[in-house]
């Protein structure tokens, strides 16, 4: 069993930043990459970004240049750095984790509870 817990979400000036950050926790499991997702309101969840084991990165085309996420390794957590926020950033943010159980065919998807970024124009 995976938890993924959220924070630093908030209401931030078009131009501003925040800094997002996710940290699994639970035991038996590995890593294979976390990312995140952003659903705007009425529209479908759509990746942000995503790091995979192994350190490479990728971005949504909206968001190359603007958003960094990056990896604690040894606290099983990840971050978005958001800089440069436009109104259409706004939505809520959803971390998302793939991870290995014990066997390499285990693996299991798990999602956070989502935390909204508001970006006032």
């Amino acid at each position: 069993q995976v938890q993924l817990v959220e924070s630093g979400g908030g209401l931030v000036q078009g131009g501003g930043s925040l800094r997002l950050s996710c940290t699994a926790s639970g035991s038996g499991f590995s890593i294979r990459h976390m990312g995140w997702y952003h659903q705007a309101p009425g529209k479908q969840r759509e990746l942000v970004a995503r790091i995979i084991t192994g350190g490479s990165t990728n971005y949504a085309d909206s968001v190359k240049g603007r958003f960094t996420i990056s990896r604690d390794n040894a606290e099983n957590t990840v971050y978005l750095q958001m800089n440069r926020l436009k109104p259409e950033d706004t939505g809520v943010y959803y971390c998302h984790g793939r991870f290995r159980g014990s066997s390499w065919w285990d693996e299991f998807d798990y999602w956070g509870q989502g935390t909204q970024v508001t970006v006032s124009s």
